[in-house]
């Protein structure tokens, strides 16, 4: 069953539609130069509004390892998403001194680029287009990808059924595809979850034909 992601929530009304829609998982995003970027106070809140069911993802870019740590020792975040120049040591130090999942980011442009997402030591990988462009990548890059993981950038509810047929990954994870104006959509991120929905009851469908 492949798991939803909908990330940058920053309001309380985003967690409402997130209570409702019951994804898998939602983003806070925590760098500084991200529009969407929220305070750990600011998270702190949000998180106990969200439905204990629904994971919290902490999204960094070089941060710094105690400030991660701090916020996943808490329990403000469930998981910590990297997508900076983190090395494996990096990688290695923060699950070894908080027990959480970690999930590396790596922008695909090429196959070595895939390459190097799958040697990595992180929890789970994320591939994605680059720096919250809303632009997508070239999928077939990745359909030969055995390690699961999240698939990002562009994905919205119009090709986000196209993007599962293609690829198979273990979860989608959106962001500026669920937003009008730059601002959190719930009647997007409705149509989002139900888009995956669809699709993942039509392979239902074809595995009981």
């Amino acid at each position: 069953m492949t798991k939803v992601k909908l990330c940058g929530l920053s309001k309380p009304v985003d967690i409402e539609a997130a209570n409702r829609l019951k994804p898998d998982y939602v983003g806070f995003v925590f760098a500084e130069k991200s529009k969407r970027y929220v305070i750990p106070e600011q998270a702190l809140y949000l998180r106990k509004l969200l439905l204990p069911e629904i994971k919290a993802v902490g999204v960094f870019v070089n941060a710094g390892l105690s400030f991660v740590e701090d916020l996943l020792v808490r329990d403000v975040i469930d998981a910590a998403q990297l997508h900076g120049d983190e090395s494996e040591a990096y990688i290695r130090a923060l699950r070894e001194s908080t027990g959480k999942p970690i999930i590396k980011a790596f922008k695909v442009k090429n196959p070595e680029d895939v390459k190097k997402a799958v040697l990595s030591e992180a929890d789970m990988i994320l591939l994605d287009a680059g720096d919250g462009s809303g632009m997508s990548f070239d999928w077939s890059l990745v359909k030969g990808v055995k390690r699961p993981f999240f698939l990002a950038g562009g994905l919205n509810h119009i090709n986000v059924e196209e993007a599962l047929r293609e690829v198979e990954p273990y979860g989608v994870d959106v962001s500026s595809g669920i937003e009008t104006d730059g601002v959190k959509d719930a009647i997007k991120m409705e149509a989002f979850v139900k888009a995956v929905k669809r699709a993942l009851s039509k392979d239902s469908g074809k595995e009981m034909q």
